[in-house]
């Protein structure tokens, strides 16, 4: 009986081809980011209605007795007195000085209303897309920070307060060395500073220090 041809006991290895595995969708390329972004502008609606209200109601008194004065009625009581106390009085006088005082103070108050943006516990976060802008409420970015400290070996509670600038922690640990616990702290902290987004990173200070005696 003959053996076919082509077997004379030696096998050739066949060449494997593989196939790549596309999968269904391709995964999203990275978010370009855009640049930092400035804080929020507060709308201010409370200050701008009592100022819009106050001045209604004086333009509403000078309007009325100027429409008396020009249908030949005698001008309001207040107005006249008014006018003979600017007459009167010096410049010098207490009550002068008081009044614009007051005046300037409000100008003051108001211009710095115009001129500051307000929303100081809104941390702006980094902007990835041109039309969208986020913002972090500063307690949820303390609770954030406080959540994250906790799990570190050795801590057993955490104080932590924020400002625009900087995140102030401080933390009590009750075993593990001071300077151990310590930089372990400032790891996590620093890592979880980086993943809260914001526009201008926070300066981190970290404090550790055992319980204090309990009597």
């Amino acid at each position: 009986m003959s053996e076919p041809q082509g077997s004379e006991g030696t096998t050739q290895r066949l060449p494997v081809l593989e196939k790549a595995t596309e999968p269904d969708q391709a995964p999203p390329p990275p978010v370009p980011e855009v640049g930092g972004e400035g804080r929020f502008w507060s709308a201010r609606r409370v200050p701008a209605a009592l100022v819009a209200l106050l001045l209604l109601v004086i333009a509403g008194f000078f309007l009325y007795d100027v429409t008396a004065v020009r249908a030949e009625q005698p001008a309001m009581r207040w107005r006249r007195e008014l006018a003979a106390q600017l007459a009167e009085r010096p410049l010098d006088d207490v009550w002068v000085l008081v009044g614009a005082g007051i005046a300037a103070a409000l100008g003051t108050w108001l211009i710095v209303l115009a001129a500051t943006p307000g929303l100081r516990d809104v941390l702006p976060m980094r902007r990835t897309q041109p039309d969208v802008r986020a913002g972090l409420h500063r307690e949820a970015a303390a609770q954030v920070l406080r959540d994250r400290a906790v799990e570190v070996s050795g801590v057993q509670s955490v104080r932590v307060r924020l400002t625009r600038t900087k995140a102030d922690v401080g933390a009590v640990s009750h075993f593990r060395e001071l300077d151990d616990v310590h930089a372990d702290l400032e790891a996590t902290l620093t890592e979880a500073l980086k993943g809260l987004g914001l526009s201008r990173p926070l300066a981190l200070s970290v404090h550790v220090r055992r319980p204090g005696k309990k009597g």
